[in-house]
């Protein structure tokens, strides 16, 4: 289906030249996020996704994606490329997407801004986005780490005990149960696609065989020098005794063994114990995105 608007033009994206561009808009509206690689985007992609190109005058202006989010609503994601702002190429992804989305059954829909992005912030408002909280984005420039024993624990990498990725699943519900995002819910499916995708990286402590804790690495795609923490999660009754910096410390120490000179991890207003965690091992704060929700239809 094509919609135009004057001279925009909204298509899909589907093609393997239409996905390369669709990424490359991402890449340059999201310079410090970890962009998927083309073989990645194809395996995320679900039934009822959607994802578009928009064209100005003939030439790329933007983005558009919608799937589900991993709290059962709409995630749209309508971008324009910095040149083209200001043009209603954003209005008309926007009201493409949200069209779609209701479509889908979807009765309300989320998107994420940054914090700084004035312009955006008032795009978002103006068709009625309110904020629901703010990610937080922490960066570790990698050095020499030793990690600390923690006594009656011993660690291993899913490299070393592939089968330790499905075993976790339980304990990283609990840590999604306790995430201060309301109805948070990653399947099995997803988890074992994205819970650890450099499993060298990625550990898992245990205490008398059972798994109290895990730390998920994962690949930065086109940069070998970056990478990104997934989840770090702590059975409750091990919290408090050092196991979630005794996690990144290894994935930490792995980093800078393995020619990765950058980690990026991400959390969220309500979760500043792990942000605490993180500045005392050094991340430090770079940006910050600003979660919004609203019903459909617009």
């Amino acid at each position: 289906m094509i919609r135009e608007r004057a001279a925009i033009e909204i298509r899909p994206a589907e093609t393997d030249a239409d996905l390369e561009a669709w990424l490359a808009v991402r890449r340059a509206v999201l310079p410090n996020e970890r962009t998927p690689s083309p073989d990645e985007l194809r395996s995320f992609i679900q039934p009822g996704d959607l994802h578009v190109l928009a064209e100005l005058e003939g030439e790329l202006a933007g983005s558009g994606l919608v799937n589900r989010s991993d709290t059962g609503n709409a995630h749209v994601a309508p971008r324009v490329l910095p040149g083209k702002r200001g043009c209603g190429v954003g209005a008309a992804l926007l009201e493409h997407l949200t069209a779609h989305a209701v479509g889908q059954g979807y009765a309300r829909a989320g998107s994420h801004v940054a914090a700084d992005d004035d312009h955006s912030i008032a795009f978002a408002h103006r068709f009625g986005f309110e904020e629901l909280r703010r990610d937080v984005q922490q960066v570790l420039e990698v050095g020499p780490s030793e990690p600390r024993a923690i006594d009656g624990v011993e660690f291993a990498s899913l490299d070393e005990q592939p089968d330790l990725l499905e075993a976790a699943y339980p304990l990283a519900q609990e840590g999604y149960e306790d995430m201060p995002i309301e109805g948070l819910d990653i399947s099995l499916e997803t988890w074992l696609l994205e819970g650890g995708t450099l499993p060298e990286g990625s550990f898992a402590a245990l205490a008398d065989g059972e798994i109290v804790g895990y730390a998920g690495l994962l690949r930065w795609a086109g940069e070998p020098t970056k990478a990104e923490h997934g989840l770090t999660v702590v059975r409750r009754d091990w919290r408090r005794r050092g196991l979630a910096s005794a996690l990144k410390e290894r994935q930490i120490e792995w980093a800078a063994a393995n020619g990765i000179r950058r980690l990026v991890t991400y959390t969220q207003t309500g979760n500043e114990s792990m942000q605490a965690v993180n500045a005392r091992l050094g991340f430090v704060t770079t940006e910050v995105a600003v979660a919004f929700t609203r019903a459909l239809p617009l």
